[in-house]
């Protein structure tokens, strides 16, 4: 062994234990033989007289009593007769303290004869670099997991108009699509609602494409507030928006655009130190009970919100429900 401990005896043999004793030097690594039958050292190298604060040959002799508690001296000599119950050499893991610090160790036991030969190997630096290693990991899938929303994010901005961050015409009209079919299968009800805004008040007028701007701005974020995950909400033109309620009748449809109307009326935008509102026009149609087809549809609500333009904007309108809905 290492140390005072280490003895070869032949050429070969010195050179194996100047390797081994430069790698357990490497490792953190200890040596250490004992009796079977007693548990009494025979033999320590430096480092594990080091460890327990003795010189070599004040460890030989005693047990591991003298050195640890009585529930760690329990474990190392349960380790040691497990060792000698098999064969081959065993691994095995302890926890060591010492002057209050705790140290980990992987043990390597073996018994020849009378002797049993234990091979210690720090864990520290093993454990620093799982611990490295974990975070850099960490960090990678930190960094894909920013990639991967990153890319969902610039997907959904290609998707949304800038000026309102609702979705555009194409992508909304592929969802009212889908829509349609879902409920065809699951005879189910939506409901599809236009949006206008009614003409602007001279104030907001005066104040010119800010104001025109800041409005599309609150009509959008009030459009994406005033409904659910499963809805969509769109920019249609300049002054036209449309929204579809997923799985919702009319008159569920009707109450909740009539709520978002009140938002609309009594929302203030701030424009240079002025209080510039705007007000808007709806016109409500369900599928199948006011149509049948999405064109059908789209007439309905179109027809729904020209009656609430001609009742003079500011207005809530259903479409009229088919005699010969199912």
């Amino acid at each position: 062994m290492r140390g005072a401990a280490v003895a070869a005896s032949s050429p070969g043999g010195f050179l194996c234990g100047r390797l081994l004793g430069a790698l357990l030097a490497r490792e953190g690594g200890m040596l250490a033989v004992k009796d079977v039958a007693s548990g009494r050292y025979l033999q320590v190298d430096d480092a594990m007289a080091a460890f327990l604060d003795r010189a070599a040959e004040q460890v030989i002799g005693h047990t591991d009593a003298q050195w640890f508690d009585g529930a760690t001296a329990s474990a190392l000599r349960a380790a040691e007769q497990t060792a000698l119950a098999q064969a081959a050499p065993l691994w095995s893991e302890h926890r060591l303290e010492r002057h209050g610090q705790v140290r980990e160790f992987r043990v390597l036991r073996l018994v020849q004869g009378a002797e049993i030969g234990a091979l210690w190997i720090d864990c520290a630096a093993e454990r620093q670099r799982q611990r490295q290693l974990q975070a850099a990991l960490d960090q990678v899938e930190q960094l894909q997991r920013g990639n991967a929303e990153l890319r969902r994010e610039l997907a959904d901005q290609a998707l949304r108009d800038p000026a309102t961050s609702l979705y555009t015409r194409a992508h909304f009209e592929d969802q009212l699509r889908r829509e349609a079919d879902l409920s065809a299968r699951e005879h189910r009800e939506f409901a599809l609602v236009l949006v206008e805004l009614d003409p602007a008040a001279p104030d907001v007028q005066a104040a010119g494409e800010p104001a025109r701007a800041l409005v599309l701005e609150a009509v959008g974020r009030l459009l994406r507030s005033g409904t659910r995950a499963m809805d969509a909400s769109c920019r249609l033109d300049d002054q036209r928006f449309a929204v579809l309620l997923s799985g919702v009748g009319l008159a569920t449809a009707h109450a909740r655009m009539e709520g978002l109307r009140r938002r609309c009326a009594t929302q203030i935008v701030m424009l240079d130190g002025r209080e510039l509102g705007f007000t808007v026009a709806m016109g409500v149609a369900s599928f199948p009970h006011t149509a049948h087809t999405l064109p059908e549809l789209m007439g309905a609500c179109e027809a729904a919100l020209a009656e609430a333009r001609r009742r003079g904007g500011n207005h809530v309108t259903l479409a009229s429900i088919r005699l010969d809905a199912p």
